[in-house]
């Protein structure tokens, strides 16, 4: 089978490598029909992930059909249209997945596995462990394009709305315009808050959110400070969620952000953050942050389904498995207003 594989950093390339086989009863192999490029991919090209083992194929979004199970595997079956809860691998037995904290899994197998420590999913085929947690039914009026983020980055923005505790009568200001900034937009609309703000450097990306999202207010980082004293009634937003992982944005997360708000960070930094605790003394903020829970995939399906959620409008591009190296360089280029790019596998048709 063809798979996309990291060489070493700045080098990835197509190969071809055996179809993957079931080693531990708990497996599935799925056949990929559709996989995409994540932002962390090219994190892993760029030698900024460290634990990633040369050889590996990379990938860690993409949907597809189940091939085989192992015996121990009762939640899907060979011939099931599947989406892979991919933004981690979990046990679901430890002290933290049974409290529904699997970004912290104990198991030495758990956390970032797929793509980055053993074979993910820009491939025709992978081996998927512990199959029952980490795979989805896909409902059969739903497409493998409206599934394809399931695990990943709208598990992200579904998390970050959920700890967020947003209220109907809250303003609510998003950081980062990019797929999980939409994701994330999507999600907290379904807690109905009284304002959304979204603000992002990228005049493209927040023409994307005028386009797409005309009840949304826009802003850029030199406006966003004054825009939200304007919409907002006590001196701030309400909540914050910082998506964007900029220079400064995690200053503006907190300086936005009215006493007493929720300040909830999902972004990734490249560098240490300062916390200048002087400066913010008295304004009683709760910072909630850290890796995504990606166990709600069954409950997003459902509102894909319902057609309460739908993000097929992130993707802009999409290319067969055999011009990858197109589609990472068009990504890393960001040519063309590329937002998301989809990956289909050889034979696979619309």
């Amino acid at each position: 089978m063809l798979a996309y594989t990291y060489i070493d950093k700045g080098k990835f390339e197509l190969w071809e490598k055996p179809k993957p086989v079931v080693s531990d009863q708990r497996d599935a192999i799925v056949r990929v029909t559709l996989s995409s490029i994540c932002t962390s991919d090219l994190h892993i090209k760029h030698g900024s992930v460290p634990r990633t083992v040369p050889g590996v194929t990379v990938g860690h979004e993409m949907v597809g059909v189940v091939e085989q199970v192992g015996s121990d595997v009762s939640s899907v079956k060979p011939g099931d249209r599947v989406t892979v809860v991919n933004v981690e691998t979990f046990c679901g037995e430890c002290f933290f997945c049974r409290h529904g904290w699997v970004n912290n899994c104990t198991d030495p197998n758990g956390g970032w596995a797929l793509g980055c420590r053993i074979d993910g999913g820009q491939a025709e085929y992978v081996r998927v462990p512990y199959a029952d947690q980490g795979l989805n039914k896909i409902p059969d009026t739903v497409t493998d394009e409206q599934a394809l983020f399931v695990g990943d980055i709208l598990a992200t923005g579904y998390w970050a709305a959920q700890i967020s505790k947003i209220k109907q009568g809250d303003t609510v200001l998003i950081i980062g315009a990019g797929p999980t900034g939409i994701c994330t937009l999507q999600c907290v609309r379904l807690k109905e808050p009284r304002r959304i703000i979204v603000c992002d450097k990228d005049p493209q990306r927040l023409q994307f959110v005028c386009d797409y999202y005309p009840d949304i207010l826009t802003v850029g980082p030199e406006q966003v400070k004054d825009l939200v004293q304007a919409y907002s009634d006590h001196g701030g937003a309400d909540v914050v969620l910082e998506v964007a992982g900029g220079m400064d944005t995690f200053r503006m997360a907190w300086e936005c952000a009215r006493p007493n708000a929720i300040v909830t960070v999902v972004a990734l930094y490249n560098g240490p953050q300062v916390l200048p605790l002087p400066e913010m003394y008295g304004k009683n903020l709760t910072f909630k942050t850290g890796g995504v829970d990606g166990c709600n995939c069954a409950e997003t399906l459902k509102l894909i389904e319902a057609g309460k959620l739908d993000t097929t409008s992130l993707i802009t591009h999409t290319y067969p498995l055999c011009k990858i190296d197109e589609a990472y360089a068009l990504l890393e280029g960001r040519r063309d207003g590329v937002i998301k790019v989809a990956i289909r596998m050889e034979g696979e048709h619309v």
